[in-house]
């Protein structure tokens, strides 16, 4: 069937050749049409995704692009004559779309229910049991026995000094190689052992304990590094290239000073600096951090308190209970740990870059979207990263030590620090810190084997977020929160 009629369009004039129907089934149809170089001004080129089909391209599409057509040209738009239907399309939601375009509204609408859900939650909470805050959740007269922590936290610093000392002595050729390694390690080891014996004589409050604790372990941390990299120039400037200005080897008591108050755990004699210290963001980032504390001592009372003190030991009670225990205490106790992440590595080691105008501000990186556990522990603790990298990792596979083992040492200590942190403060040791900790290296292995089975990122993420913030977290808290109860129970 043939159609001569010939449309004219603003003078332009538009020749139909030709519309052929097939006697497929199909009834498919081609319109195809040629324009005159006097068309009109504003018609579009033809989409690439349509010369396949031999289909025009007129106002149509720009109609379907959200393009408003001109007054003189809405009498030819969406003409019924002219297909609706011209392109294969997937709906948005369907699986092949859902990740080619932005859910930018869908993300805003789950801000706006978790804040209108949690502000429910908050004001039924109140309305049911009150403020629980007490009033001396701050400071308390129980606060001053914690002065034998604060006075070993102010003497800790003896220990880089005594460092300095031994690399003045060796620079100087007073001691040898061998005597320079043995009192690093004895002045590291001391810087450890001293708080854990302070800890374990005084009757302090735990958060005191851990506060104590983790200030030595960044000690210990700093010491290492600086005792490695000093060893690792002297020598190199024993070697053929001693003369180059690149490699000359210096015992700097500033740098070390710089180094000890920096928000970093790699020593290197200078680092990247900004011009000034920015006083106003200070002052901002300092407020953030008020509120942010704040609140997290708001959750800590008032919902994770009266959580773990009406459970059972997760081990020894009903196991449904303890299921319900452990997801009820999951939200409030993944709320604490993303501000206290916030407030501690985004606010304070800004803060402190800041004052010091230190420019590597990469304290993380995009954990949250961490596709494997070992991308993870790559991202969220970039100093810790770094410095596992610089004096372990390397130097273990330097020496021939495999990739695996290399990790699994890596783990190893991790898991004791982390053990440290926690069981010394509380006056024993379950070692729930370190089975922690060292169960992540089969989550490495397993997350790992689903990535590359199913080339997916959702798969290793959910399992990230599942165990760790969601089951793991809140069991090692009952564990220990009951571990310590019954401790107490048995000394009184």
């Amino acid at each position: 069937m043939a159609i001569s009629k010939s449309p004219e369009i603003l003078g332009s004039t538009a020749t139909v050749t030709s519309i052929s129907q097939s006697d497929s089934d199909d009834n498919l149809f081609s319109l195809r049409r040629r324009t005159t170089t006097t068309a009109i001004a504003g018609t579009r080129a033809p989409d690439p995704d349509d010369s396949g089909n031999g289909e025009a391209v007129d106002d149509r599409d720009r109609v379907e692009s959200n393009e408003i057509p001109s007054t003189s040209d809405i009498r030819f738009t969406y003409l019924p004559r002219v297909p609706a239907h011209r392109r294969i399309k997937e709906s948005p939601l369907s699986s092949d779309a859902i990740f080619k375009q932005s859910h930018a509204g869908l993300f805003n609408l789950c801000i706006v229910v978790l804040v209108a859900v949690n502000s429910r939650l908050i004001i039924e909470n109140l309305m049911k049991y009150g403020l629980l805050i007490r009033s001396g959740f701050w400071f308390s007269s129980r606060s001053l026995s914690d002065w034998p922590l604060f006075m070993c936290c102010l003497t800790l610093p003896i220990f880089p000094l005594a460092a300095f000392v031994v690399e003045k002595f060796v620079q100087q050729n007073y001691i040898s190689e061998p005597v320079v390694v043995f009192l690093h390690i004895i002045i590291s080891t001391t810087a450890v052992f001293y708080p854990v014996i302070v800890n374990l004589r005084c009757d302090s409050a735990v958060l005191s304990g851990i506060a104590l604790m983790l200030f030595a372990c960044i000690v210990w941390l700093k010491l290492v590094s600086y005792a490695h990299t000093n060893n690792d120039m002297r020598a190199l400037a024993k070697s053929a290239e001693k003369g180059s200005a690149e490699h000359s080897y210096d015992v700097s008591f500033k740098s070390l000073v710089y180094f000890m108050v920096a928000p970093t755990l790699c020593y290197q004699l200078s680092y990247p600096r900004t011009p000034a210290v920015r006083k106003s963001w200070v002052i901002r980032q300092f407020i953030k951090l008020i509120i942010f504390t704040g609140l997290m001592g708001f959750i800590i009372e008032q919902y994770i308190n009266p959580i773990v003190q009406n459970s059972q030991h997760p081990l020894k009670g009903n196991l449904l209970y303890a299921i319900e225990r452990i997801l009820k205490l999951s939200v409030p106790n993944l709320y604490v740990w993303l501000c206290m992440f916030y407030c501690f590595f985004h606010l304070w080691l800004n803060i402190l870059a800041e004052l010091l105008r230190f420019g590597d501000r990469e304290f993380y990186r995009d954990w949250w979207n961490a596709k494997t556990v070992e991308e993870y522990w790559r991202m969220w603790n970039m100093p810790v990263h770094k410095w596992m990298v610089r004096h372990i990792y390397f130097p273990c596979l330097r020496n021939g030590i495999p990739k695996g083992v290399a990790m699994v040492i890596a783990f190893l200590v991790s898991s004791a620090f982390h053990e440290l942190c926690i069981a010394v403060p509380c006056h024993m040791f379950k070692l729930w810190a370190f089975i922690g900790i060292m169960f992540q290296v089969p989550l490495v292995l397993v997350t790992n084997y689903l990535q590359n089975k199913f080339r997916s990122s959702m798969v290793g993420n959910m399992i990230f977020w599942i165990i760790f913030c969601i089951l793991g977290q809140p069991m090692c808290v009952l564990l220990y929160y009951h571990d310590l109860m019954n401790r107490k129970g048995k000394a009184d």
